[in-house]
Protein backbone atom coordinates (compact mmCIF):
# COMPACT_ATOMS: atom_id res chain seq x y z
CA UNK A 1 0.00 0.00 0.00
CA UNK A 2 1.31 3.75 -0.58
CA UNK A 3 1.63 6.43 2.14
CA UNK A 4 -2.07 7.15 3.92
CA UNK A 5 -3.93 8.79 6.47
CA UNK A 6 -6.41 6.38 5.45
CA UNK A 7 -7.49 8.57 2.52
CA UNK A 8 -4.46 10.14 0.90
CA UNK A 9 -2.22 7.60 -0.85
CA UNK A 10 0.57 8.78 -2.49
CA UNK A 11 2.51 7.24 -5.10
CA UNK A 12 5.44 9.68 -7.05
CA UNK A 13 6.59 9.26 -10.03
CA UNK A 14 9.16 6.89 -11.27
CA UNK A 15 11.85 10.17 -11.43
CA UNK A 16 12.00 10.34 -8.07
CA UNK A 17 13.35 6.90 -7.23
CA UNK A 18 15.64 6.59 -4.16
CA UNK A 19 17.94 3.31 -3.45
CA UNK A 20 18.96 3.13 0.36
CA UNK A 21 21.05 0.17 1.08
CA UNK A 22 21.82 -1.35 4.85
CA UNK A 23 24.36 -4.36 4.37
CA UNK A 24 23.08 -6.84 1.89
CA UNK A 25 19.13 -4.78 2.04
CA UNK A 26 18.66 -2.45 -0.72
CA UNK A 27 15.62 -0.85 -0.11
CA UNK A 28 13.92 1.31 -2.90
CA UNK A 29 11.20 4.07 -2.78
CA UNK A 30 9.04 6.40 -5.23
CA UNK A 31 9.80 10.16 -4.40
CA UNK A 32 11.56 11.83 -1.94
CA UNK A 33 11.89 9.21 1.42
CA UNK A 34 9.77 8.50 3.27
CA UNK A 35 6.39 7.66 1.89
CA UNK A 36 4.88 6.02 4.42
CA UNK A 37 5.88 2.77 6.30
CA UNK A 38 6.64 0.94 3.95
CA UNK A 39 8.70 0.78 0.89
CA UNK A 40 8.19 -0.01 -2.86
CA UNK A 41 10.27 -2.62 -3.12
CA UNK A 42 12.96 -4.00 -0.81
CA UNK A 43 16.24 -6.48 -2.68
CA UNK A 44 17.57 -9.02 -0.52
CA UNK A 45 18.49 -12.12 -0.32
CA UNK A 46 19.01 -12.68 -4.39
CA UNK A 47 14.90 -11.73 -4.18
CA UNK A 48 13.31 -8.31 -4.83
CA UNK A 49 10.18 -7.94 -2.90
CA UNK A 50 7.37 -5.59 -4.59
CA UNK A 51 4.70 -4.11 -2.12
CA UNK A 52 0.82 -4.06 -2.53
CA UNK A 53 0.31 -1.61 -5.18
CA UNK A 54 -3.23 0.04 -6.31
CA UNK A 55 -4.04 1.84 -9.37
CA UNK A 56 -3.32 5.17 -7.99
CA UNK A 57 -1.70 8.12 -10.08
CA UNK A 58 0.52 11.54 -9.00
CA UNK A 59 -2.33 12.67 -6.77
CA UNK A 60 -3.14 9.49 -5.06
CA UNK A 61 -6.20 8.65 -6.40
CA UNK A 62 -7.80 5.67 -8.02
CA UNK A 63 -7.37 5.67 -12.10
CA UNK A 64 -9.36 3.41 -13.83
CA UNK A 65 -12.80 2.52 -13.57
CA UNK A 66 -12.84 -1.22 -14.22
CA UNK A 67 -10.53 -3.92 -12.93
CA UNK A 68 -9.17 -4.17 -16.08
CA UNK A 69 -8.07 -1.03 -16.16
CA UNK A 70 -6.81 -0.74 -13.11
CA UNK A 71 -4.84 -4.42 -13.11
CA UNK A 72 -2.97 -2.32 -16.55
CA UNK A 73 -2.20 0.21 -14.54
CA UNK A 74 -0.66 -1.04 -11.73
CA UNK A 75 1.38 -3.90 -13.92
CA UNK A 76 2.84 -1.25 -15.80
CA UNK A 77 4.10 0.87 -12.82
CA UNK A 78 5.15 -2.61 -11.49
CA UNK A 79 7.21 -3.16 -14.17
CA UNK A 80 8.84 0.54 -13.91
CA UNK A 81 9.66 -0.15 -10.38
CA UNK A 82 11.29 -3.76 -11.45
CA UNK A 83 13.16 -1.72 -13.85
CA UNK A 84 14.93 0.60 -11.50
CA UNK A 85 15.38 -2.64 -8.93
CA UNK A 86 17.39 -4.65 -11.49
CA UNK A 87 14.72 -6.96 -12.80
CA UNK A 88 11.87 -7.23 -15.27
CA UNK A 89 8.55 -8.53 -15.43
CA UNK A 90 10.16 -11.31 -17.31
CA UNK A 91 12.21 -12.45 -14.16
CA UNK A 92 8.76 -12.25 -11.98
CA UNK A 93 8.39 -15.49 -9.89
CA UNK A 94 5.18 -15.06 -7.78
CA UNK A 95 2.04 -12.49 -7.45
CA UNK A 96 -0.58 -11.94 -4.99
CA UNK A 97 -3.48 -10.33 -6.21
CA UNK A 98 -6.20 -9.06 -3.92
CA UNK A 99 -10.02 -8.36 -5.79
CA UNK A 100 -12.52 -6.56 -4.01
CA UNK A 101 -14.81 -8.72 -6.33
CA UNK A 102 -14.81 -12.04 -7.73
CA UNK A 103 -16.86 -11.02 -10.57
CA UNK A 104 -14.21 -8.92 -11.74
CA UNK A 105 -11.90 -12.20 -11.89
CA UNK A 106 -12.11 -12.35 -15.82
CA UNK A 107 -11.59 -8.70 -16.72
CA UNK A 108 -8.23 -8.68 -14.18
CA UNK A 109 -7.36 -12.31 -15.80
CA UNK A 110 -7.66 -10.59 -19.78
CA UNK A 111 -5.77 -7.70 -18.42
CA UNK A 112 -3.24 -9.58 -16.69
CA UNK A 113 -2.14 -12.07 -19.61
CA UNK A 114 -0.77 -9.42 -21.90
CA UNK A 115 1.56 -8.77 -19.87
CA UNK A 116 2.94 -12.55 -19.70
CA UNK A 117 2.24 -13.91 -22.96
CA UNK A 118 5.37 -16.82 -21.76
CA UNK A 119 6.34 -18.61 -18.68
CA UNK A 120 3.95 -16.39 -16.39
CA UNK A 121 4.91 -16.28 -12.79
CA UNK A 122 3.22 -18.09 -10.06
CA UNK A 123 -0.36 -16.37 -9.25
CA UNK A 124 -2.64 -16.77 -6.26
CA UNK A 125 -6.09 -15.05 -6.17
CA UNK A 126 -8.41 -14.02 -3.76
CA UNK A 127 -11.27 -11.32 -2.86
CA UNK A 128 -10.81 -9.18 0.10
CA UNK A 129 -11.76 -5.45 1.01
CA UNK A 130 -8.79 -3.02 0.01
CA UNK A 131 -7.92 0.25 1.62
CA UNK A 132 -9.50 2.57 -0.95
CA UNK A 133 -12.69 2.51 -1.55
CA UNK A 134 -12.62 3.02 -4.90
CA UNK A 135 -9.83 0.32 -5.48
CA UNK A 136 -11.17 -2.92 -7.20
CA UNK A 137 -6.79 -4.73 -7.12
CA UNK A 138 -4.68 -5.04 -5.28
CA UNK A 139 -0.80 -6.97 -6.42
CA UNK A 140 2.14 -7.49 -4.79
CA UNK A 141 5.37 -9.87 -6.31
CA UNK A 142 8.38 -11.17 -5.74
CA UNK A 143 11.15 -10.70 -8.26
CA UNK A 144 14.46 -12.66 -9.22
CA UNK A 145 17.21 -9.82 -10.01
CA UNK A 146 18.16 -9.95 -13.78
CA UNK A 147 20.40 -12.92 -14.47
CA UNK A 148 18.95 -14.98 -12.04
CA UNK A 149 17.58 -18.79 -12.35
CA UNK A 150 13.86 -18.75 -13.18
CA UNK A 151 12.96 -22.11 -13.85
CA UNK A 152 9.09 -23.23 -14.66
CA UNK A 153 8.13 -26.33 -12.92
CA UNK A 154 5.47 -28.17 -14.18
CA UNK A 155 4.61 -31.80 -13.50
CA UNK A 156 4.79 -33.86 -16.48
CA UNK A 157 1.22 -35.39 -16.66
CA UNK A 158 -0.59 -32.25 -15.84
CA UNK A 159 -2.22 -30.04 -18.41
CA UNK A 160 -0.97 -26.32 -18.60
CA UNK A 161 -3.55 -24.33 -16.74
CA UNK A 162 -5.87 -22.40 -18.48
CA UNK A 163 -5.10 -19.25 -16.39
CA UNK A 164 -2.35 -16.77 -16.93
CA UNK A 165 0.06 -18.59 -14.15
CA UNK A 166 2.82 -21.31 -13.95
CA UNK A 167 2.01 -23.76 -10.95
CA UNK A 168 5.90 -23.56 -9.94
CA UNK A 169 8.64 -21.13 -10.15
CA UNK A 170 11.87 -22.12 -9.11
CA UNK A 171 15.10 -19.91 -8.03
CA UNK A 172 18.08 -21.44 -6.88
CA UNK A 173 17.08 -23.59 -3.62
CA UNK A 174 13.77 -21.51 -3.75
CA UNK A 175 10.44 -22.82 -5.17
CA UNK A 176 7.32 -20.50 -5.47
CA UNK A 177 4.32 -22.64 -5.67
CA UNK A 178 1.21 -21.08 -6.63
CA UNK A 179 -2.08 -20.64 -4.82
CA UNK A 180 -3.46 -24.09 -5.03
CA UNK A 181 -7.64 -24.88 -5.43
CA UNK A 182 -9.59 -28.66 -5.48
CA UNK A 183 -9.08 -29.34 -8.91
CA UNK A 184 -7.66 -32.22 -10.81
CA UNK A 185 -3.84 -30.92 -12.33
CA UNK A 186 -4.19 -33.56 -14.88
CA UNK A 187 -7.32 -31.72 -16.86
CA UNK A 188 -8.11 -29.09 -14.73
CA UNK A 189 -11.31 -30.42 -13.32
CA UNK A 190 -12.85 -29.46 -10.17
CA UNK A 191 -12.97 -31.81 -7.63
CA UNK A 192 -15.75 -31.22 -5.37
CA UNK A 193 -16.01 -32.63 -1.20
CA UNK A 194 -15.75 -31.03 2.16
CA UNK A 195 -13.05 -29.08 3.84
CA UNK A 196 -11.31 -31.86 4.11
CA UNK A 197 -11.37 -33.83 0.86
CA UNK A 198 -10.43 -30.59 -0.53
CA UNK A 199 -7.31 -30.19 1.92
CA UNK A 200 -6.56 -33.44 0.63
CA UNK A 201 -6.40 -32.39 -3.44
CA UNK A 202 -4.68 -29.49 -2.87
CA UNK A 203 -1.95 -30.89 -0.83
CA UNK A 204 -1.44 -33.82 -3.26
CA UNK A 205 -1.54 -31.09 -6.12
CA UNK A 206 1.31 -29.05 -3.77
CA UNK A 207 2.95 -32.39 -3.41
CA UNK A 208 3.19 -33.44 -7.41
CA UNK A 209 4.50 -29.61 -7.77
CA UNK A 210 7.34 -30.72 -5.13
CA UNK A 211 8.29 -33.25 -6.50
CA UNK A 212 8.58 -32.18 -9.76
CA UNK A 213 11.11 -29.12 -8.49
CA UNK A 214 12.96 -32.22 -6.60
CA UNK A 215 11.68 -31.75 -3.28
CA UNK A 216 9.36 -32.96 -0.55
CA UNK A 217 7.08 -31.47 2.09
CA UNK A 218 10.05 -31.27 4.32
CA UNK A 219 10.85 -28.26 2.44
CA UNK A 220 8.01 -25.97 2.93
CA UNK A 221 8.90 -23.32 4.94
CA UNK A 222 6.13 -20.83 4.80
CA UNK A 223 2.40 -21.20 3.83
CA UNK A 224 -0.59 -19.03 3.05
CA UNK A 225 -3.76 -20.81 3.65
CA UNK A 226 -7.25 -19.02 2.47
CA UNK A 227 -10.85 -20.52 3.95
CA UNK A 228 -13.90 -19.15 3.16
CA UNK A 229 -15.66 -20.21 6.99
CA UNK A 230 -13.95 -19.85 10.06
CA UNK A 231 -16.17 -22.67 11.20
CA UNK A 232 -13.76 -24.95 9.35
CA UNK A 233 -10.64 -24.04 10.32
CA UNK A 234 -10.17 -27.04 12.90
CA UNK A 235 -11.02 -29.48 10.11
CA UNK A 236 -9.17 -27.96 7.44
CA UNK A 237 -5.82 -27.86 10.21
CA UNK A 238 -6.36 -32.15 10.65
CA UNK A 239 -5.82 -32.72 6.93
CA UNK A 240 -3.19 -29.77 6.51
CA UNK A 241 -1.16 -31.32 8.97
CA UNK A 242 -0.68 -34.63 8.24
CA UNK A 243 1.81 -33.64 5.53
CA UNK A 244 4.08 -32.34 7.33
CA UNK A 245 6.83 -33.78 10.16
CA UNK A 246 7.70 -29.62 10.94
CA UNK A 247 4.96 -27.66 10.26
CA UNK A 248 5.54 -24.77 7.90
CA UNK A 249 5.45 -20.82 9.17
CA UNK A 250 1.97 -20.00 8.13
CA UNK A 251 -0.99 -17.56 8.06
CA UNK A 252 -4.90 -18.53 8.11
CA UNK A 253 -7.28 -16.31 7.16
CA UNK A 254 -10.85 -15.72 6.16
CA UNK A 255 -11.61 -14.72 2.29
CA UNK A 256 -13.61 -15.43 -0.45
CA UNK A 257 -12.23 -17.09 -3.20
CA UNK A 258 -12.70 -16.93 -7.02
CA UNK A 259 -15.18 -19.54 -7.60
CA UNK A 260 -18.47 -20.07 -4.72
CA UNK A 261 -17.31 -24.19 -4.89
CA UNK A 262 -14.23 -23.92 -3.00
CA UNK A 263 -13.16 -23.44 0.73
CA UNK A 264 -9.75 -23.25 0.50
CA UNK A 265 -6.88 -22.31 -1.43
CA UNK A 266 -3.70 -22.90 -0.37
CA UNK A 267 -0.14 -21.27 -1.37
CA UNK A 268 3.72 -22.11 -0.39
CA UNK A 269 6.92 -21.36 -0.70
CA UNK A 270 9.94 -24.28 -0.31
CA UNK A 271 13.57 -24.09 0.15
CA UNK A 272 15.69 -27.28 0.16
CA UNK A 273 18.60 -27.58 2.17
CA UNK A 274 18.96 -27.40 6.03
CA UNK A 275 16.51 -25.67 8.21
CA UNK A 276 15.61 -25.04 11.40
CA UNK A 277 12.04 -24.46 13.09
CA UNK A 278 11.69 -21.56 15.89
CA UNK A 279 9.11 -22.16 18.60
CA UNK A 280 8.59 -19.60 21.21
CA UNK A 281 5.50 -20.86 22.99
CA UNK A 282 5.66 -23.41 25.75
CA UNK A 283 3.45 -25.64 24.12
CA UNK A 284 4.28 -25.67 19.87
CA UNK A 285 1.41 -24.88 17.84
CA UNK A 286 1.24 -28.69 15.67
CA UNK A 287 -0.21 -26.81 12.74
CA UNK A 288 2.73 -24.41 12.58
CA UNK A 289 5.87 -23.32 13.62
CA UNK A 290 6.41 -19.84 14.80
CA UNK A 291 9.08 -19.36 11.99
CA UNK A 292 11.52 -21.15 9.93
CA UNK A 293 15.02 -20.54 9.49
CA UNK A 294 16.57 -21.39 6.25
CA UNK A 295 20.69 -20.19 5.65
CA UNK A 296 20.11 -16.40 5.76
CA UNK A 297 16.07 -16.16 5.17
CA UNK A 298 13.64 -16.25 7.93
CA UNK A 299 9.99 -16.93 7.62
CA UNK A 300 7.84 -15.85 10.44
CA UNK A 301 4.20 -17.03 10.87
CA UNK A 302 1.27 -14.90 11.03
CA UNK A 303 1.03 -13.12 14.49
CA UNK A 304 -2.11 -11.90 16.46
CA UNK A 305 -1.52 -9.93 19.97
CA UNK A 306 -4.98 -9.74 21.31
CA UNK A 307 -5.10 -10.56 24.78
CA UNK A 308 -7.84 -10.11 27.55
CA UNK A 309 -7.16 -6.63 28.28
CA UNK A 310 -6.92 -5.67 24.54
CA UNK A 311 -10.08 -6.50 23.24
CA UNK A 312 -10.93 -4.24 20.62
CA UNK A 313 -8.20 -1.87 20.47
CA UNK A 314 -6.46 -2.30 17.00
CA UNK A 315 -3.19 -0.55 18.07
CA UNK A 316 -2.56 -2.22 21.40
CA UNK A 317 -2.82 -5.47 19.22
CA UNK A 318 -0.87 -4.41 16.64
CA UNK A 319 1.91 -3.24 19.21
CA UNK A 320 1.41 -6.53 20.96
CA UNK A 321 1.44 -8.43 17.82
CA UNK A 322 5.08 -6.87 17.19
CA UNK A 323 6.06 -7.30 20.52
CA UNK A 324 5.65 -10.97 19.87
CA UNK A 325 7.10 -10.58 16.06
CA UNK A 326 10.53 -9.54 17.99
CA UNK A 327 10.38 -11.87 20.38
CA UNK A 328 10.35 -14.70 17.44
CA UNK A 329 13.08 -12.71 15.36
CA UNK A 330 15.34 -12.35 18.17
CA UNK A 331 15.11 -16.61 19.08
CA UNK A 332 16.14 -16.90 15.58
CA UNK A 333 18.96 -14.48 15.77
CA UNK A 334 17.58 -11.85 13.08
CA UNK A 335 16.07 -8.21 14.37
CA UNK A 336 13.56 -5.90 12.77
CA UNK A 337 16.10 -4.30 10.47
CA UNK A 338 16.24 -8.02 8.53
CA UNK A 339 12.52 -7.83 7.45
CA UNK A 340 11.97 -7.62 3.96
CA UNK A 341 8.27 -8.20 3.44
CA UNK A 342 5.29 -7.88 5.06
CA UNK A 343 1.61 -8.47 4.86
CA UNK A 344 -0.91 -6.79 7.74
CA UNK A 345 -4.72 -8.35 7.48
CA UNK A 346 -7.05 -5.99 8.96
CA UNK A 347 -10.47 -7.41 9.91
CA UNK A 348 -11.99 -3.76 9.01
CA UNK A 349 -9.73 -1.00 6.67
CA UNK A 350 -11.45 2.30 9.16
CA UNK A 351 -8.34 0.50 11.17
CA UNK A 352 -5.80 1.48 8.91
CA UNK A 353 -4.10 4.18 10.35
CA UNK A 354 -4.20 2.98 13.99
CA UNK A 355 -2.80 0.12 13.07
CA UNK A 356 0.22 2.14 11.05
CA UNK A 357 0.53 4.18 14.21
CA UNK A 358 2.17 1.56 15.86
CA UNK A 359 4.00 -0.07 12.95
CA UNK A 360 5.34 2.99 11.71
CA UNK A 361 7.82 3.23 15.12
CA UNK A 362 8.79 -0.26 15.09
CA UNK A 363 10.67 0.21 12.10
CA UNK A 364 11.47 3.82 11.87
CA UNK A 365 13.14 3.25 8.35
CA UNK A 366 14.18 1.38 5.79
CA UNK A 367 10.66 -0.03 5.89
CA UNK A 368 10.06 -3.81 4.63
CA UNK A 369 7.44 -3.82 1.29
CA UNK A 370 3.68 -4.33 2.65
CA UNK A 371 0.86 -5.34 1.25
CA UNK A 372 -2.45 -4.49 3.64
CA UNK A 373 -5.80 -5.62 2.97
CA UNK A 374 -9.30 -6.54 5.01
CA UNK A 375 -9.94 -10.15 6.04
CA UNK A 376 -11.36 -11.95 8.72
CA UNK A 377 -8.99 -13.90 11.07
CA UNK A 378 -9.61 -17.12 12.63
CA UNK A 379 -8.87 -15.25 16.49
CA UNK A 380 -12.53 -13.97 17.14
CA UNK A 381 -11.34 -10.85 19.08
CA UNK A 382 -8.12 -10.40 16.48
CA UNK A 383 -8.19 -7.42 15.01
CA UNK A 384 -4.73 -7.51 13.07
CA UNK A 385 -2.61 -10.45 11.63
CA UNK A 386 1.22 -9.51 10.20
CA UNK A 387 3.19 -12.00 8.69
CA UNK A 388 6.73 -11.21 7.89
CA UNK A 389 9.98 -12.71 6.09
CA UNK A 390 13.44 -11.43 6.87
CA UNK A 391 17.16 -12.03 5.04
CA UNK A 392 20.02 -11.60 7.31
Amino acid sequence: MRRTGLATLIVASLAGVTLMAQGGKKVITLGPPPIGPFSTAVRAGGFIYVAGALATGADGTIVGSTAGAQTTAILKQMGKVLEASGSSMENVAAVMVYLRNAGDFPAMNDAYKAFWPKDPPTRTTVVTNLVLPDALVEVSMVAIPTGGERTVVHPADWMTSPNPYSYGIKSGDTLFLSGLISRNGRDNSVVEGDMTAQVKTVMSNAGAILKAAGMSFDDVVSSKVYITDTALFQEMNAAYRTHFTRPPARATVKTALTGPQYNVEITMVAVSGPKDAINTSAQPNPNLSSAIRAGNRLFVSGMLGNTGTNTGDVGAQTKETLARVDQVLGAAGFDRSHVVDAVVYLTDVANFAAMNSEYRPFFGKDFPARATVETGLVAPDGLVEIMFAAVK
